[in-house]
């Protein structure tokens, strides 16, 4: 067996054993023979309720929501040729939070209010998401056709997030409490909060995003040695930069609209595939970051209920806590990012 199967072998068990540990913690106590007996077709009303209304939608989430900032990060990094690039760190996140916001908050500030009807709701919330990041997106490709100075393009991309900060701040002040409250949870970040009907709309958008990273292996493969180098090659590098635009909208404002702006997984997890499969090869970084990515986000819904803490700790957190120290290393050993 050759060490990359090796490797994807090892993560694919790990997010097994990662998915089954997640799956025993909770406020209410399931044994493992209770939660393989619930699986099997048995077990009583309470296991069966909290098991498949709760726990399985949750585990779903964090692996669809791992591997989907993950891919996008990695796109963005490649196509930025920016070791920080990422949802989060280019603004991507902060758009879909400003869709978000206009959607629950600036909705009913102009009368409009929100609609009763679920699945209308969520489309909206998801919609709004996918609109503030393809708004945002599409500014910092624009800036980048001008400006090829990696830092100076790090940089806008933080000046437009603020921006979209300060707009959001601007209607949580004028936002009446009740509204300003969930608004503000959601911000937390929350894989726990993503109801049944909101899964059916999130894992198939998500599932579009993620094939089309895998369209983009190539293309992305042929970036890797430069856009000069990739026009001689016959690429076309405005489909593939607007296939990059749809997939990051697509993956990032999915995962924002439903799960909160949540930062650093798609900043870290490319590098640590990087690190561990030692490949610039998008054929094995792109799987690889899904993988990896979807192992980081159950451990971190894992290390937010541990046992001493009566609720779950916002998912936010412990995605910046194991994140950053992840971005400290890649500043300190690559150079280039100065």
């Amino acid at each position: 067996m050759s060490r990359n199967r090796l490797y994807f072998t090892l993560f694919a068990l790990l997010t097994v054993a990662l998915m089954t540990l997640d799956l025993l913690l909770g406020s209410v106590k399931l044994s493992p023979a209770e939660i393989a007996r619930t699986l099997a077709g048995g077990g009583d009303e309470t296991s069966r309720y909290i098991l498949f209304n709760f726990r399985i939608p949750k585990s779903l989430v964090a692996l669809l929501a791992g591997a989907a900032l993950s891919a996008s990060g990695l796109q963005m990094q490649t196509l930025f040729r920016n070791p920080l690039a990422g949802p989060y760190v280019l603004g991507v996140s902060s758009g879909a939070s400003l869709g978000v916001s206009l959607f629950v908050l600036g909705a009913p500030l102009v009368g409009l209010g929100a609609t009763g009807i679920e699945w209308l709701r969520n489309i909206g919330m998801a919609g709004s998401a996918w609109l503030g990041a393809a708004a945002i997106l599409t500014v910092t490709l624009a800036v980048t056709v001008r400006i090829k100075d990696i830092m100076a393009i790090l940089i806008l991309g933080m000046v437009f997030g603020s921006a979209t900060s300060a707009i959001v701040e601007l209607m949580q002040f004028l936002s009446p409490e009740g509204l300003l409250k969930s608004y503000v949870i959601w911000t937390m970040g929350s894989l726990g909060g993503v109801s049944t009907g909101q899964l059916y709309i999130m894992a198939p958008v998500i599932a579009v995003g993620l094939t089309l990273s895998v369209a983009l292996i190539k293309p992305l493969n042929i970036m890797l040695l430069g856009e000069n180098y990739a026009r001689t090659m016959g690429l076309n590098i405005a489909a593939t930069r607007r296939m990059v635009f749809i997939g990051t909208t697509l993956l990032a404002g999915t995962v924002t609209a439903f799960c909160g702006p949540i930062g650093f997984i798609g900043v870290a997890a490319p590098h640590v595939s990087r690190m561990i499969f030692r490949r610039a090869d998008h054929r094995t970084l792109t799987p690889a970051s899904m993988l990896v990515g979807a192992a980081a986000m159950l451990l971190c819904d894992i290390v937010s209920q541990l046992p001493g803490t009566e609720t779950a700790l916002p998912i936010n957190t412990i995605t910046a806590l194991l994140g950053i120290p992840i971005v400290v290393i890649v500043i300190v050993r690559n150079r280039n990012v100065f």
